[in-house]
C-alpha cells in the first residue's frame, strides 16, 4: 500500500510546455511502472504533444477526452498564474494537486488551500517535488531523472516528509543503503503557508499497513512541529517517529536562514531548540545526524541495526 498515489492513480501536468514541466513530464513517464499522466494544459497550445502526452487549453477539455475524473494535477505555472490554474483544476474535481511552483503570494496560497478543503482535496506544496511510492509511481520532480530517483528510493515500511526536496531524497537514499525502504516519500514545501503538514499527513500514514515508521526532516520557523507533537499525543500515533532538525546554528545567529520562506524564526517557539524539546516530550526522537536515522528506526522498529 502507498498514500495518496497507487500504480492506478491518473494526473495532469498544467503548464507542460515549460521547460521545468517538458523534464518533469519525462522523469515521471519513465519511473516505476510508469505514471499515467492522461494530459497537458497550456492556454492555446492545444494540438502539442509533450513526450506523447496531449497538451490542452482548458483542464475541462482533458477530462471530456479523458471520458472521465482525473485524480491530480502537478502544477507547474508561473507565480502570477498559479491560483488560476489551481482554481481550474479544483472547480474540475481533481482532488490531489501538487504544487511546484515558488515565489507564490501569501494570500494567494491561503485562497487555494481554503477553496482545498471546501471541495474536499488536497493541496501538496507549493515549492515542492511531489510525492514518490518507490518502484510504482512519482508525481513531480521528485529524486530527479527516473535513474537516479531509482537508485535513491526502495520500497519499504518507512514513511518519509520533509519540508525541503533535496533532503527529502537524502533521507530516502541514506534509508535504502541502509536496507530500509519507504512506504511513500512526500516533499510538503518550505513556504510558510502549505498546503499539507505533518499533522494533516499522519493519519494517512496511519492508516497505511505497509507503513510502520515516519522520518521528517524539518526546519526552525513556523509552527509544523508543534503541530504534530500535539497530534502525536493526542492520537496515541501507533507509529514510531524520527526527526531530523536542520539549522541548529540559527539559534546562535538571529537573523540568519535557510531561504525557505518557512524558515523565517518569528518568536522562541520557532527555534531549533525549541522544536527540539517540543518533538522529544512528543516521544518522538530527534537525530543529531543524518547518518543516525536508518539505526534508530531500526531501533524503534525492534529490527537489527543496519550495517
Amino acid at each position: 500500500m502507498s498514500i495518496l498515489l497507487d500504480a492506478d492513480t491518473t494526473f495532469i501536468v498544467q503548464g507542460i510546455t515549460g521547460r521545468e514541466a517538458v523534464n518533469l513530464t519525462r522523469e515521471c513517464l519513465d519511473y516505476g511502472k510508469g505514471a499515467k499522466i492522461v494530459g497537458g494544459v497550456t492556454p492555446g497550445r492545444k494540438g502539442r504533444e509533450v513526450h506523447g502526452v496531449p497538451v490542452y487549453d482548458t483542464v475541462a477539455q482533458v477530462i471530456d477526452s479523458h471520458g472521465g475524473p482525473i485524480d491530480g494535477s502537478v502544477v507547474t505555472v508561473p507565480p502570477a498564474f498559479t491560483k488560476d490554474a489551481v482554481f481550474e483544476a479544483l472547480e474540475n474535481d481533481v482532488k490531489l494537486v501538487v504544487i511546484v511552483t515558488e515565489r507564490i503570494p501569501r494570500r494567494d496560497v491561503a485562497e487555494m488551500v481554503e477553496l482545498a478543503g471546501l471541495r474536499g482535496a488536497r493541496i501538496i506544496g507549493p515549492n515542492c517535488l511531489g510525492i514518490i511510492v518507490p518502484e510504482v509511481i512519482k508525481m513531480g520532480g521528485i529524486g530527479g531523472p527516473a535513474r537516479d530517483a531509482a537508485k535513491a528510493y526502495s520500497p519499504g515500511p518507512v514513511g518519509v516528509i520533509s519540508r525541503s526536496g533535496g533532503m527529502t531524497t537524502e533521507m530516502s537514499s541514506t534509508l535504502t543503503a541502509a536496507g530500509l525502504g519507504q512506504s511513500t516519500a512526500v516533499s510538503i514545501g518550505g513556504d510558510a503557508i502549505i498546503g499539507s503538514t505533518y499533522a494533516e499527513l499522519m493519519p494517512l500514514f496511519e492508516a497505511d499497513e505497509q507503513t510502520e515508521a515516519i522520518v521528517i526532516y524539518s526546519e526552525p520557523g513556523g509552527r509544523m512541529e508543534a503541530e504534530l507533537a500535539r497530534w502525536v499525543t493526542e492520537n496515541e500515533s501507533r507509529l514510531p517517529i524520527v526527526a531530523f532538525m536542520a539549522g541548529r546554528f540559527m539559534d546562535e545567529m538571529p537573523g540568519m536562514s535557510f531561504g525557505h520562506a518557512g524558515t523565517i524564526v518569528e518568536g522562541k517557539e520557532d527555534t531549533a531548540s525549541e522544536k527540539i524539546e517540543r518533538l522529544a516530550a512528543a516521544g518522538i526522537t530527534v537525530a543529531e545526524e543524518i547518518s543516525e536515522i536508518p539505526a534508530l528506526i531500526a531501533e524503534r522498529l525492534g529490527s537489527p541495526s543496519p550495517a
